[in-house]
């Protein structure tokens, strides 16, 4: 069954969001761990693609966006509006305003919030679905 972590900024700033969600990707990476990175759309996903590649000088994550079909090498990151491919199961960070599709098939789902009202709203409205699911949710505030 999966396991879900609510990250809660302190800021109400999407910038500084997609950044710490870099972060969460980057760290990731290191520990070998190919995550997918589910959004609402092409906009967000190609601001995270072009995020991973200035947030950190210095910083290297080999990334793709997914649009339904598989890259060549599977130690990649994948960034995409679609549900994430069975081998990409393992960690979802979402960075969407809805659950990712079937849920319970994936390891660990990362939810980030800023501290905007909307962003707030979406994450309590995901937290009561998991919840309901019987699903483990830790909440960890950042910077409080």
């Amino acid at each position: 069954m999966a396991e879900v972590s609510f990250y809660i900024l302190p800021s109400e700033s999407a910038q500084e969001r997609y950044e710490f969600a870099c972060k969460l990707i980057e760290k990731a990476y290191r520990s070998a761990c190919f995550c997918y990175v589910l959004a609402d759309n092409a906009e967000q996903c190609q601001k995270m693609d072009d995020l991973l590649w200035t947030f950190r000088a210095g910083s290297f994550v080999p990334h793709q966006t997914y649009t339904g079909e598989l890259p060549g090498f599977e130690k990649v990151i994948l960034i995409g509006s679609l549900n994430p491919h069975e081998n990409w199961r393992k960690t979802v960070i979402n960075l969407s305003s809805h659950c990712p599709e079937e849920f319970g098939k994936i390891d660990r789902i990362l939810e980030i919030l800023d501290n905007s009202e909307a962003s707030k709203a979406a994450g309590r409205d995901r937290y009561r679905q998991y919840q309901q699911s019987g699903i483990h949710i830790t909440t960890h505030k950042i910077g409080h």
